[in-house]
């Protein structure tokens, strides 16, 4: 066993653990940029396994980084992947002073500064994963997790797909008295594929 892994609570079903072993990683969207490069940036997202300490389960810091300026994330964040009923329940939270942690899904050194008196939750903005075969498909719950876009209240749509190498996602923001498209993507969803896994470094049984 890696230094990195610790033994987890053994009532953590097969499909969470499996989840967070194809979330882990460096994704890019490399291909699509160049075929699209009109339509679609070229984009890394990562996520990075945190301490098995942090929530006493499985939490993943996640950046999303232009791949010309990969030391200046755009988006932060940290997650809580949880058993509920027949899905994963991700909660979603965001950083106090975020550009502390610029670049603490490459530097571990960085990653270990994040603690928990420096996040806070993002409540309405939870992802709820159920398996499907060889994917695991997810949804923002509900319509509450709002957004504030060009002085205009949104409200987040967001679906992603994820294999063990590939990850989709599709972010909207909706009007919420319209429901109209305010911002997102209009040339369908970000598609990248995994260019390193940090699946070692997550806690296993």
């Amino acid at each position: 066993m890696s230094s990195t892994q610790v033994p987890v609570d053994q009532n953590l079903s097969t499909d969470l653990l499996t989840l967070a072993h194809w979330m882990a990683g460096d994704f890019s969207n490399a291909q699509q940029a160049f075929e699209n490069p009109k339509d679609f940036a070229h984009i890394h997202v990562l996520f990075r396994p945190l301490p098995f300490d942090f929530f006493n389960g499985i939490g993943m810091y996640s950046e999303q980084v232009y791949d010309y300026d990969l030391w200046r994330p755009y988006r932060q964040g940290v997650h809580r992947l949880l058993e509920q009923d027949n899905h994963i329940y991700i909660e979603n939270y965001s950083l106090n002073n975020a550009m502390y942690y610029a670049g603490a899904a490459r530097e571990l050194s960085i990653l270990k500064t994040i603690t928990p008196d420096c996040i806070e939750r993002r409540y309405h903005c939870s992802m709820i994963f159920r398996r499907d075969g060889d994917r695991f498909l997810g949804n923002v719950e509900g319509n509450r997790c709002f957004i504030e876009k060009n002085s205009c209240q949104t409200y987040l749509d967001s679906y992603v797909e994820i294999t063990k190498t590939t990850w989709a996602s599709l972010d909207k923001g909706l009007d919420v008295q319209t429901h109209q498209q305010v911002w997102g993507s209009e040339f369908g969803p970000l598609r990248f594929i995994k260019q390193e896994s940090f699946a070692h470094e997550v806690p296993t049984l």
